[in-house]
């Protein structure tokens, strides 16, 4: 019941905050923004104390620790593979062109 009462109380901080923001327009901008990121940052903290809130931060940190396992690809095979997607795509390209153009020829052929 807690953890639902801190997730309420995150979301109507943030509203809160955002009809604020924008009541508020002849105060300067960088005010407004400022206002607005430190709400936010009370929100998220707040709503990070809850069960959903710490497996989400459980998850952004599984997804980083997998991140930092992926082999990226070199330039080199970067500029090879992406000049094989252009080809294919240009050869694709070409065959269509070539259908559309035959099936064209055939239904004028049929209507004449």
């Amino acid at each position: 019941m807690a953890d639902n009462i801190k997730l309420i109380v995150a979301v109507i901080m943030m509203v809160i905050a955002i009809t604020l923001f924008y009541t508020y327009s002849e105060y300067s901008t960088l005010l407004r923004v400022l206002g607005l990121l430190l709400v936010a940052g009370l929100a998220v903290f707040l709503a990070s104390r809850t069960v959903v809130g710490g497996s989400m931060l459980g998850y952004i940190g599984a997804t980083q620790v997998e991140v930092r396992k992926v082999v990226w690809p070199t330039r080199q095979e970067t500029l090879q593979t992406t000049m094989i997607v252009l080809l294919m795509v240009m050869l694709v390209a070409l065959l269509l062109w070539a259908f559309d153009s035959l099936l064209g020829w055939a239904v004028r052929s049929l209507m004449l």
